[in-house]
């Protein structure tokens, strides 16, 4: 038979569960966030790019390290309104190191158009792990385009083995409570009241 106090112990234990895991998942993924949002440089202009994956992580928004292969969406916003009416050309490549020949390492190529909308969306199915560059050159002769690196179903391990551990360590502590105080409360010798 359980005691009282043996069920006020688990649900304290549960409770502090229930609220610290979510807390520590959810300050893992604010600091994502938080960095998820890059800045690219184009010569005296700039874009906010945005890269999104949504079959696999519909909700969520990456940088420069995306988790996995498959659809992707690279999103490039105009912070200067005098973009909009420039030539914007985006070019992306698979990242070898030897780019004489651009037209054999391209994977997409967005020619030089205008953007009145100050927003490029570039769309493609990235099927193979790896690292590619971005190209980005603005006006009708650039001298030479801006590059940014970013890869693809090469994230970090650390970095996901460190957010699965601030979940798992408290759930663990948490069901080490319960074993100890469960253990702790069977050992207890049963007082008798003796009477003279």
């Amino acid at each position: 038979m359980m005691s009282f106090g043996f069920l006020i112990r688990v649900g304290v234990c549960v409770m502090m569960l229930a609220i610290g895991a979510p807390l520590t998942a959810m300050a893992q993924h604010g600091h994502e966030l938080a960095t998820n949002t890059c800045v690219v440089h184009a010569g005296p202009y700039k874009m906010y790019f945005n890269s999104y994956q949504p079959d696999a992580f519909y909700d969520r928004q990456f940088c420069k390290e995306l988790p996995g292969t498959g659809n992707t969406v690279l999103v490039f916003d105009f912070v200067e309104h005098e973009l909009r009416s420039m030539p914007v050309e985006i070019r992306i490549i698979k990242d070898t190191g030897a780019e004489q020949n651009l037209e054999s390492v391209t994977v997409v190529h967005f020619p030089p158009k205008v953007y009145p909308s100050g927003s490029i969306d570039v769309k493609y199915n990235f099927d193979t792990p790896g690292k590619f560059v971005g190209l980005v050159s603005i006006g009708d002769k650039p001298e030479q385009p801006s590059r940014f690196s970013f890869s693809v179903g090469e994230t970090d391990a650390m970095s996901h083995l460190s957010h699965y551990i601030m979940i798992i360590v408290p759930l663990v502590v948490a069901i080490g409570f319960v074993v100890f105080y469960a253990l702790r409360d069977r050992r207890k010798p049963s007082q008798v009241s003796v009477s003279s």
